[in-house]
């Protein structure tokens, strides 16, 4: 009859194993490019602006998120995080469990959301459907991304938010964050996560 310590072996064995195996199917610089993105605040998109090819092409850290999902989950909970994956809008991002990590969080989305509220609002105001927003070949023009850089009152808003120097800045924190792209020269629009985030902003207006 087996004893009991050689029972836990064999399950060690086989959970160590199964282990390996995940993490012999994804390469270091495939997690380390992944880990790099979410530390950098950004959230990963199923697709990305290719400025080359004027177009949106597939982004392979998504794809292997996706196809690694049970995967990264337990990896990132052992690291104190947890990942969430995002169907609607296409995208995961990091949640950190720390309080300081936390506060740090809550004014992120609180600075985003004051950047997607305005766009929002400025986009509505002109006649057209927020859907456009999302869309390379739409977006915010040059023309309108001076009129909401004269917009005074705008101004004042993202100055609250600790933007010092408007629009452009504000645009930035959001390029930075994979919330939007720039299409060219005084073009940009929203990725499926800045579109989702302001979608759901509206609701929660609407609903309120």
């Amino acid at each position: 009859m087996p004893e009991f310590s050689d029972a836990m072996e064999a399950t060690n064995t086989v959970d160590n194993s199964q282990a390996s195996s995940t993490f012999d199917q994804i390469l270091p610089a495939q997690s380390a490019a992944i880990y790099r993105e979410f530390q950098a605040g950004r959230v990963i998109v199923r697709d990305i602006w290719d400025s080359n090819r004027s177009e949106l092409r597939a982004n392979p850290l998504y794809n292997l998120l996706y196809n690694h999902l049970s995967h990264f989950r337990t990896f990132y909970e052992h690291l104190g995080s947890e990942l969430v994956f995002n169907e609607i809008g296409a995208f995961f991002f990091l949640k950190e469990s720390s309080d300081d990590e936390s506060e740090e969080h809550d004014e992120n989305a609180f600075r985003v959301q004051v950047i997607l509220l305005l766009i929002g609002r400025y986009f509505a105001r002109s006649g057209r459907d927020l859907d456009y927003l999302g869309r390379p070949d739409a977006g915010l023009n040059e023309r309108d991304l001076a009129a909401l850089a004269s917009d005074e009152e705008y101004q004042e808003i993202l100055r609250a938010a600790r933007f010092e120097k408007g629009f452009p800045e504000a645009l930035d924190y959001l390029d930075k964050r994979n919330l939007l792209f720039r299409s060219g020269a005084g073009r940009c629009f929203l990725s499926s996560a800045g579109l989702y985030f302001l979608q759901e902003l509206v609701r929660e207006y609407e609903q309120g």
